[in-house]
């Protein structure tokens, strides 16, 4: 055993090899099999456990050169050799392992990887934040690790063991010299091929004899486990030295995040947004104290103790409080942190805010009813707020967005006087009412019935002829709306007598064209009992049109 003070870490590693030790003297029974197995089985758990603890050092390592690469680069080239130089290591004894199965079941390699391996997730050995499937090797199910004979001849006849104790020896001096002279006496690295080692009758044995002759295949299998154990140890104490030694004296932060810092989160069209964009650097094992005081300008010994003290959470402190008094408002506060040296540091800070009372705009966008059987078109806001974040309804009918998500579409139907519309804003996880409007609800004004533009006066009889129709037009109406005639009556004094026509449709009848062509200047013509109807399919009388021939 190596003759300076083990950590707990390398304790437990010796006393696991004391077990391999002496099951290795005893005859491999059932029961001795299934011990090799348990204790193999811990030693995996053990090294999987060792991987994540020094993914995770990896990733505090580079959040520091992160935040000052400069000065941590040296450091962390040297952590990321480690890595190589470890992962390195392990791919070989990994490789070991494999060889030695293979030589034992002989088999082909896909029919080994096959059937004695099982694929596993683990930390990617080059991507500190990354997975990948590595195949790991299930002893128990394979029927040659109760022999020693063909693992004794690969690890001993043909050489395997020397070649293992070798890398081992120049892994152990390549890991080490990464770490400064003067504090090498710190790092405790295990990987022991002196010994001094005996066989089971106290004669001097070396280093590969001891471990790999006439040793049973689970045997070889845990002990080359145990090295991987001493590999992991080893890159660990090596790296929190390199570690240690950035500088005593500087904060060290367990998370680094990306914030943006808005002057505000309302702008008007035609302002320009501005925001600060940093790296937030945060210790979660440190809880700051913070003190706030609200209506001042800034923190001091005199009004301090009317401060509230606001616990954090993860090194991080939220601040909340109602917000019942509308127009400026102000606070100011500090936080007080412990450096690495224990001295309490103060970090002033101050803001200002604008608190307005709920504001809500709802608009029709064509008049300010809504109109019975039409789309309604709306437009819907609410200042500060985002549209998608808006959500609201109507009283009566149906309110929708458009299709293009510009402006909102309200039917409404006919029997009503009113709608209400009622908006609700979304604000993270919480749903506030913004408030409500109140529209009249009409029916669509009648339309105004022309012939040729003209609803009395004298025309043309050209002219007259050449309309042909009676058209009701929407005066001083924003809608897209179309009635359409559906029955008229035309009148005139022919000879003395009173003439009078009725035709469905908007169109003139024949009869009623001849009449027309054959009029003498001055002769008036009455368009009467005109029905039409619109969008909501309720019959209307519109206006008579009284015309006379020049």
């Amino acid at each position: 055993m190596a003759g300076y003070k083990e950590t707990p870490r390398q304790k437990m590693i010796a006393m696991m090899y004391l077990v391999l030790t002496a099951l290795l003297a005893l005859n491999v029974s059932k029961d001795i099999l299934d011990a090799f197995l348990v204790v193999n089985t811990s030693m995996e758990e053990t090294n999987e456990t060792f991987a994540n603890k020094l993914n995770d050092t990896y990733i505090q390592f580079e959040n520091q050169f992160q935040l000052n690469q400069n000065k941590v680069r040296p450091y962390w080239e040297k952590a990321k050799e480690a890595r190589r130089l470890s992962n390195e290591m392990l791919e070989y004894l990994s490789d070991a392992e494999y060889m030695a199965v293979q030589h034992s079941e002989r088999k082909d390699s896909l029919r080994i990887m096959a059937d004695y391996y099982v694929m596993k997730t683990v930390p990617d050995p080059y991507n500190s934040r990354a997975t990948i499937e590595v195949p790991v090797l299930n002893l128990a199910v394979v029927p040659a690790k109760d022999k020693y004979d063909q693992a004794t001849n690969y690890f001993i006849v043909r050489g395997k063991a020397v070649e293992i104790r070798e890398r081992m020896a120049e892994y152990h001096d390549a890991i080490l010299n990464l770490v400064d002279s003067a504090y090498r006496h710190r790092i405790k690295i295990g990987l022991d091929t002196e010994g001094p080692y005996y066989d089971a009758s106290g004669n001097p044995q070396n280093w590969e004899m001891h471990h790999f002759y006439h040793t049973i295949l689970a045997a070889c299998v845990t002990i080359l486990n145990k090295i991987k154990a001493e590999v992991q140890i080893a890159e660990f104490d090596v790296i929190s030295q390199l570690y240690s030694e950035i500088t005593i004296t500087d904060y060290k932060f367990s998370d680094i995040e990306a914030k943006v810092i808005p002057k505000t989160n309302y702008v008007l069209k035609g302002d320009k947004y501005e925001a600060d964009v940093l790296v937030a650097a945060i210790d979660k094992t440190q809880e700051p104290k913070v003190f706030v005081l609200q209506g001042a300008v800034e923190i001091n010994e005199n009004n301090k103790s009317r401060a509230e003290q606001i616990a954090g959470e993860d090194g991080v402190v939220k601040i909340s409080w109602p917000a019942n008094r509308e127009g400026l408002q102000r606070y100011a506060g500090v936080i007080e942190v412990r450096d690495p040296e224990g001295n309490t540091l103060s970090f002033p800070f101050q803001h200002e805010y604008v608190v307005a009372p709920p504001s809500l705009t709802v608009a029709a966008t064509k008049m300010n009813v809504f109109y019975v059987g039409v789309d309604n078109p709306v437009s819907i806001s609410v200042p500060g707020v985002a549209d998608t974040k808006l959500n609201a309804s109507i009283s009566t009918g149906s309110l929708n967005r458009k299709a293009d998500g510009d402006g909102w579409i309200v039917i409404v139907p006919k029997g009503q006087n009113k709608a209400i519309i009622s908006v609700n804003a979304r604000f993270e996880d919480e749903i506030r009412s913004m408030g409500t409007a109140e529209f009249r609800v009409k029916r669509v004004p009648d339309p105004v019935a022309e012939i040729a533009g003209q609803i009395e006066g004298q025309i043309e009889k050209n002219t007259l002829m050449a309309a042909a129709a009676i058209i009701p037009v929407m005066k001083d109406f924003e809608f897209e709306l179309y009635f359409e005639v559906t029955s008229f009556r035309m009148a005139t004094v022919i000879g003395g007598d009173w003439i009078s026509k009725r035709n469905n449709g908007n169109r003139f009848s024949d009869e009623m064209v001849s009449m027309i062509r054959s009029a003498r200047r001055g002769q008036k013509f009455f368009f009467e009992n005109i029905q039409a109807e619109g969008p909501d399919g309720v019959p209307r009388s519109l206006n008579p049109i009284s015309l006379e021939i020049k």
